[in-house]
């Protein structure tokens, strides 16, 4: 890829998010206030998160992929559940990953 083409590339990133910064400034106070989008602003965050967890954990090159990151997941939402400071559930994820990759997993 040539540098005038990364330098267009930059240029059209950076007026697509402009755009979409102004858009989002423009929309009318009332529909930010309906409680339909309060709820959907609140609850999207969440959910695209977790999208990218999934897709992060258990894909490799375009394949699903069930390894020693799974279970690093899973001992996390553990830790989770047994409601361990985010420190913890981090220290747990590795720890678990780390041995299964050691046991050849």
């Amino acid at each position: 890829m040539s540098a005038t083409a990364v330098w267009i590339a930059i240029g059209l990133t950076t007026l697509g998010c402009y755009l979409l910064k102004l858009g989002g400034l423009l929309v009318p106070a009332e529909t930010l206030e309906r409680p339909l989008v309060q709820r959907l602003a609140a609850l999207l965050p969440v959910a695209l998160l977790a999208a990218l967890t999934a897709q992060q954990t258990f894909s490799a090159d375009g394949a699903l992929v069930v390894d020693a990151r799974g279970a690093g997941l899973a001992a996390a939402a553990l830790a989770l559940v047994l409601r361990a400071p985010f420190l913890v559930v981090v220290g747990v994820a590795v720890a678990v990953t780390a041995v299964v990759r050691a046991l050849g997993g």
